[in-house]
């Protein structure tokens, strides 16, 4: 019991407590929308929200982590940036120059075999931190805020990656890319016999390595420290000797990288998924913000959150059988980012609640000291 009410006043219950409010509040605002589209079908439509991929038995449960890969890397690339001060809202124009790269990689004879696919993801991490890395040195140097020039270059990169699939790997009669070659497709690493039938691959596995080495940068290393340093007040950071403007980019040209993986992880899973020459940016990248707001940017919080939000979108789709558009997903997933607002009111609160009972029992402390001092004396 001591523990627990230890734990209580620790920063990791109140953010824990506003993630699931957000999460509660989103999910009955969705049942209201189910209650006034469909009512006889709104409790088991919600319902099969609730039960998500586990619906689909183990190739639902795989589909769930086939769908959270990419958004795990997202969620992470937003999240990092934040953690360092800046708005990454860049994440869908990254992730599409390095799904382009691991597409065209994977399209050539390298003669690796099974390295091909290692070589093909690492190079999509390359050309999405060359990406990012042009944001940062704007940022840096120039003064361009990140947010301006990562919207720009996402429209750039979309429009830049269209024109070289038409010129290297287009499939004309698809308006799409060729397919990758066998040896470009991440192995299921033993997946595909735990969840038969489902798309997930050895990339979960490669994105949960990831979580644990961003997480390890940005609290267990004089680098993150810095990072988050210089995000937290620049000025500061470089009266006590901090390159800031290094700093500025190299953390944006890590949340490119790990935009970039999440690209390289969509187009070489082998689930027959290409890159459609289409004016439209990929959702990945932007479902990166909520994911990262989710989590409220820490590593294992947006881990956690990118599972959760896969995990709705696979009941969204069983929710078809009771006559629901798969569209409600996306209003149910809108309302909780919305409710994050609230989230953050709720871990205000708790932060006023924790501070007064400190408060309190330090009081009461001294009380008794004064006591034990008084009673001492006579």
């Amino acid at each position: 019991m001591k523990k627990l009410k230890q734990w209580v006043k620790t920063p990791t219950f109140s953010n824990v407590s506003a993630s699931i409010a957000a999460i509660v509040m989103g999910l009955l605002f969705g049942l209201i929308i189910l209650l006034v589209t469909n009512p006889s079908q709104a409790l088991p439509g919600f319902v099969s929200i609730l039960a998500g991929g586990i619906t689909g038995g183990a190739q639902g449960l795989g589909d769930v982590l086939y769908t959270a890969t990419p958004l795990i890397l997202t969620g992470l690339s937003v999240g990092f940036a934040f953690k360092t001060g800046l708005f990454n809202i860049g994440a869908s124009g990254q992730l599409v120059v390095g799904a382009y790269v691991a597409v065209l990689l994977g399209n050539l004879d390298l003669g690796l075999g099974g390295f091909h696919w290692v070589v093909a993801f690492l190079a999509a991490m390359v050309a999405g931190a060359i990406w990012a890395g042009i944001v940062g040195f704007l940022k840096a140097y120039l003064n361009v805020h990140e947010v301006i020039s990562s919207i720009m270059l996402n429209y750039t990169g979309m429009h830049l990656v269209n024109l070289l699939i038409t010129q290297t790997v287009y499939d004309k009669l698809r308006n799409q890319t060729q397919p990758v070659l066998q040896t470009a497709n991440i192995p299921a690493m033993g997946l595909d016999k735990i969840f038969p039938d489902s798309s997930v691959n050895g990339g979960f596995f490669i994105a949960m390595i990831i979580v644990v080495i961003v997480h390890i940068i940005l609290n267990k290393t004089v680098f993150g420290y810095e990072l988050i340093a210089c995000g937290h007040n620049p000025n500061a950071s470089q009266y006590a000797g901090i390159n800031a403007k290094r700093n500025v980019v190299m953390a944006m040209v890590i949340a490119g990288a790990l935009a970039g993986a999440a690209g390289g992880m969509i187009y070489l899973a082998g689930a027959g998924k290409y890159i459609r020459v289409i004016d439209t940016l990929h959702s990945e990248g932007f479902m990166g913000i909520p994911i990262a707001l989710l989590g409220l940017s820490n590593p294992i919080g947006v881990f956690f959150a990118a599972l959760f939000i896969a995990y709705i979108n696979i009941g969204g789709f069983y929710m078809q059988l009771y006559d629901f558009v798969p569209e409600v997903i996306e209003i149910i997933i809108a309302a909780i980012i919305y409710f994050s607002a609230f989230a953050l009111i709720v871990k205000n609160i708790i932060a006023r609640y924790q501070s007064k009972a400190e408060e309190k029992e330090k009081s009461k402390a001294e009380a008794a000291e004064i006591s034990a001092e008084g009673g001492s004396q006579s």
